[in-house]
């Protein structure tokens, strides 16, 4: 049985389910999006907007549609399908609405998993700075001094100065020119 470590706890824990690697999920998840009937990833954003337009139609509206052709040869004749083939393709789209969700639901899962991923990291990452940074002040521990340096200069480059409303008050206006 795998040995599985926890994102939350960092506790480990025994599984049946053997985990996979990124590279595997990655592999599996081609391997499926080639199984997947009328995959498409579509190249803008102004057809895509004309497919929802259409795509979001009234339910009610729709199967009083169904209903037409199936009260009309001459409306099944002109759209080509019957009512039974709109019948199935409504469910068909019922059913894949439910793998939509399921591949949100996922992916939602996937996203969070990384913010702990990235907390767990950065949070020991802290905690090596901040051990580094009281050890460099005794004689023996000298040789994480450039390391502590270099990490001091770029946590000090990469922060962003919020300006508070109060910072923006104090700073003088610019002056118009004066005209002469």
């Amino acid at each position: 049985m795998p040995i599985v470590r926890s994102s939350l706890t960092g506790k480990t824990a025994v599984s049946d389910t053997p985990m996979l690697t990124p590279e595997q999920v990655v592999e599996q998840l081609r391997l499926l999006r080639q199984q997947i009937p009328e995959f498409v990833q579509l190249p803008n954003n102004r057809e895509m907007k004309q497919l929802r337009r259409t795509a979001s139609l009234n339910v009610a509206f729709a199967h009083e549609a169904i209903n037409a052709v199936g009260a009309s040869d001459i409306v099944q004749n002109v759209i080509g399908n019957t009512p039974d083939e709109l019948h199935q393709a409504e469910d068909e789209v019922g059913r894949w609405t439910a793998v939509e969700s399921e591949l949100r639901s996922m992916l939602r899962g996937v996203a969070a998993a990384n913010v702990v991923r990235r907390h767990r990291l950065n949070h020991a990452v802290l905690q090596a700075f901040n051990v580094s940074k009281q050890l460099v002040r005794q004689e023996e521990h000298a040789n994480l001094l450039p390391h502590v340096e270099s990490m001091s200069r770029i946590r000090k480059f990469g922060r962003r100065r919020v300006k508070t409303a109060e910072a923006t008050a104090e700073q003088p206006q610019p002056q118009p020119p004066k005209l002469p």
